[in-house]
């Protein structure tokens, strides 16, 4: 069970700002959590698949891309061949 100065402490090693206020319910919820992982740790699995599945996932296919100039055409700015797009900062 986490106590409320462990959450202090990981609040501290996360640098996160807890308020005081705030800890009685983090506690809350930290214990919530982990009774949760308890319920998780209980179940029982299967271990490996079941026999006769299969790959769902297509094969890795190169297909022909679009021509430059169709793509251009869709783009609102181009500049030397490309789609120019506003700077970032």
């Amino acid at each position: 069970m986490i106590t409320e100065s462990d959450i202090e402490h990981i609040a501290e090693l996360a640098d996160i700002g807890i308020s005081k206020d705030e800890v009685p319910e983090f506690t809350l919820q930290f214990n919530a959590i982990l009774e949760y992982f308890e319920v998780l740790d209980s179940v029982e699995g299967e271990g490996a698949p079941a026999a006769g599945t299969t790959n769902v996932f297509r094969e890795d296919e190169p297909w022909p891309s679009l021509p430059q100039e169709a793509v251009l055409a869709n783009a609102g700015s181009t500049e030397d061949g490309f789609i120019k797009a506003p700077r970032v900062m």
